[in-house]
Parts: C-alpha cells; structure tokens; sequence
C-alpha cells in the first residue's frame, strides 16, 4: 500500500525526487506546491501545482505527506524555511532513501531527509532534519550531519566528524577523523579538511583546507 505524497518544490530537484519517489519507494506522489508568487501554470509532471500558501485546502495533512524538494539556494536557508512551513500546516515530512544507498541499522535519520544512490552511511551516524546527500559519498561512523545540510557527490566524511548546521560540502571533499565545523560552513569542491574549523559562517577551500577572508555570510549576502 503506497501513501499519498506531495512535494514542495517545482524545479530540477522536485522534478528529480518526482522521479525518485515514484519508482523507488512506497510513496504516490499526488502533486506539487510551490509559493505563489513562484508557481507558473496549474500542472507540473501532469500533476495539479498548487500554492503553497493554500496547499492544505487541496491535500489533507491528516491523509498526505510531504517533502520538501528544494536545492542549497540561499546557504539551505530556503528548504530549512519551507519545512517550517509545511510543519506548521500540520504534514508529516517523508524521507527518501535510494534503494542503492547503505544505512546502517544503527545510523539515526531525521525528517525530509533525501540519500541518492551509492551513499555508505555507516554504524552511529546521525543525520540531522533536511539533510540532502546526493550519491556517491561516504559518512564514517559516529559522524554527525547538522540540519539542513547540503553534501553533492564523492565526499568522504572520516569517523566521528561533526558538520554543523546548514553546511554546503562539495564534490571530492574530504574529512579527516574528528574534524568539526561550525554552522553555514562552505567546503569547495576537492577541499581537504585535515583540522576543525569551528567557527560559523566558514568559507573553506585548498589542500590543505584554508578559510577565505570573506565569510559566507557576505558571500552569499545572508543574515547571520
């Protein structure tokens, strides 16, 4: 028996769980929604696109979930905003996890979480709320992945590792054991990060990894 699915979200990430939710779980993905001033027409994948803002006069919490499909835009503020909304309407929030991935049976799991194919999430790990890993990367044991964060393919994250909220991890990056850093990190695509960084607001790229002078705070022009 599949459960009814709504996904928040109408772009190339929304487009791509709509693929991964219809053949690879038990979910019937019944539509989509996105704010107002951002839907463009009354379909998307031959599904009603409904506003966000009166999603709940279309699709019942009480007999639908949801997911939020929506990319790092803004640091991860975005997805981390819309889940809000979407708890705040009273869905529950479903995860997806590719049939090709490996969880361990220990690993911890929060909600709206997203893991492609060929992930290793290994004995211990814990995975924050709104966590995207998208395929190919590898979480050491005991590792801890913040809310909200971001890790495109090919990162390796050693054992015991600690990645704070809301962080951006790019393709090839990798960590050693225990290594820390704080909240609204960025790690450049093939960064190595061989020492904590704690600070928040971090912007790391090299080999080894290096904080740059601007913070990604002025970066990507966020409050802090």
């Amino acid at each position: 028996m599949t459960t009814p699915l709504l996904i928040v979200g109408a772009g190339e990430f929304a487009d791509i769980a709509y693929e991964y939710f219809t053949y690879d779980s038990d979910y019937d993905v019944v539509g989509f929604a996105v704010e107002a001033a951002f839907r463009e027409g009354d379909t998307h994948c031959g599904l009603p696109l409904i506003d966000l803002e009166t999603v709940e006069d279309h699709f019942d919490p009480l007999e639908v979930k949801a997911h939020v499909a929506v990319t790092n835009t803004q640091l991860n503020r975005v997805r981390e905003r819309l889940v809000g909304v979407m708890r705040e309407k009273g869905y529950g929030l479903a995860n997806y996890i590719s049939s090709h991935a490996f969880v361990w049976r220990t690993a911890e799991l929060g909600e709206n979480v997203f893991i492609f194919e060929n992930n290793v999430v290994q004995h211990g790990v814990k995975i924050g709320d709104g966590v995207v890993l998208w395929s190919g990367n590898h979480i050491g044991h005991q590792t801890e992945i913040g809310e909200f964060c971001f890790l495109s393919s090919h990162v390796v994250v050693s054992g015991y590792c600690k990645i704070g909220r809301r962080c951006f991890v790019g393709v090839n990056a990798s960590f050693a054991d225990n290594i820390e850093i704080g909240e609204d990190c960025f790690v450049g695509l093939a960064t190595v990060v061989n020492k904590s960084f704690k600070e928040p607001g971090q912007l790391l790229t090299g080999h080894p990894a290096e904080p740059s002078r601007v913070s990604t705070y002025r970066y990507f022009k966020l409050k802090n």
